[in-house]
């Protein structure tokens, strides 16, 4: 029960109060049991002392954007949720190459928006789902782009001083699909401004796949507006694209990160790897930090644990057009998802001595 001086402060702020909330309607897996309490903040301005009324009084919060990377315990939350709403995006403001977008901007919105105004960048980044606050956290990429790469600089809100401060891409230790930022709750994200590209022409292709798709090679530039096309066919070809009707879109994207192996270990790995799927078999490889990053939906795969793994009937399966997404099929609880994860975490590390480690943030549960 929130202390009811604690919830008049919040009404004078502007914060929006309601209880019992299932989160299982706020997450793009369509999991999580209920939100004590539900506080929506419509404006950055809001959100800010919102957070600060609440750290000062010791109030449990969570923080929740578009809830596209975060699985929540079937228990829920016992505590405040502050969910960010504060949708702007300024682009191209004074003049120059970049876009600017409140963190409860949804991601795919910004892509688009950029696009639409004749700005190339961002477009690799199409179908992502959700808001704009968690990408520098998780440092988002797809084909051949991450989202550092375009970071001019992140507001913040330093939740330990309560001081509000831009910082530099720099201090924020991006890494692959990490950040500073990343299972830490002292600092949370604000606004994110970008450099975008004032012609119009996409970032240069890096990724095979995309590239062949649009008859280009790979380093080629292409106009914005037609590499975002093909991206969205092709992220829903694997069900990456967010549609109610198809569970296969019932997910956290992606649910583990890909390995990156120390060179160290990396012949025995692959031997091993061999050993299973035949000497003959290429072994998708790609450079890493500290390593060789290896294909984690590949690994999935050749363990045993194919599309729609592993019936029909499951309340939780593997996507049936790509093995690294978990699915909710529709009457599925987190702890089933929990227990799929396990099983095939486990299995790729018993068939190839490879460990996977989830992408997604949980509340309440850990795989």
């Amino acid at each position: 029960m929130l202390d009811p001086l604690i919830r008049g402060r919040l009404d004078q702020v502007g914060a929006q109060l309601s209880e019992q909330v299932p989160l299982s309607s706020l997450t793009t897996l369509r999991l999580g049991g209920p939100a004590a309490v539900l506080a929506d903040c419509p404006t950055t301005a809001i959100l800010v002392d919102t957070v600060r009324l609440l750290d000062a009084a010791g109030v449990p919060t969570l923080i929740l954007g578009g809830g596209s990377n975060l699985v929540i315990s079937d228990a829920g939350f016992d505590g405040v949720v502050v969910r960010v709403a504060d949708a702007g995006v300024d682009i191209g403001e004074n003049g120059e190459n970049t876009v600017c977008a409140q963190a409860g901007a949804v991601w795919d919105d910004v892509v688009a928006a950029t696009v639409a105004a004749g700005f190339g960048g961002l477009e690799c980044l199409s179908g992502i789902p959700g808001s704009t606050g968690a990408t520098p956290v998780q440092n988002v990429g797809a084909y051949g782009v991450e989202v550092g790469s375009l970071l001019r600089r992140v507001r913040l809100l330093d939740r330990t001083t309560g001081e509000v401060r831009w910082v530099e891409p720099s201090a924020l230790g991006l890494g692959y699909r990490t950040s500073v930022l990343k299972h830490r709750s002292d600092a949370l994200v604000l606004a994110v401004e970008m450099t975008v590209r004032p012609d119009g022409s996409s970032a240069p292709l890096a990724y095979r796949e995309l590239a062949s798709a649009l008859g280009a090679t790979e380093g080629e530039r292409r106009p914005a507006a037609a590499v975002r096309d093909t991206v969205l066919g092709l992220r829903r070809g694997k069900g990456m694209v967010l549609d109610a009707a198809d569970h296969d879109t019932w997910s956290a994207g992606s649910f583990f990160t890909n390995p990156v192996v120390p060179d160290s270990r990396l012949p025995a790995v692959l031997d091993v790897i061999r050993a299973t799927v035949g000497a003959d078999t290429r072994i998708p490889q790609f450079p890493g930090d500290a390593g060789t990053k290896l294909s984690a939906g590949w690994l999935i795969e050749r363990a045993g644990f194919g599309k729609g793994y592993p019936a029909d009937d499951a309340p939780v399966r593997l996507s049936t057009k790509h093995t690294l997404a978990l699915t909710n099929r529709g009457a599925a609880s987190t702890a089933d998802l929990i227990a799929l994860a396990r099983t095939v975490r486990d299995g790729v590390e018993e068939a190839f001595g490879v460990r996977l480690e989830p992408e997604p943030v949980t509340v309440g549960c850990a795989v």
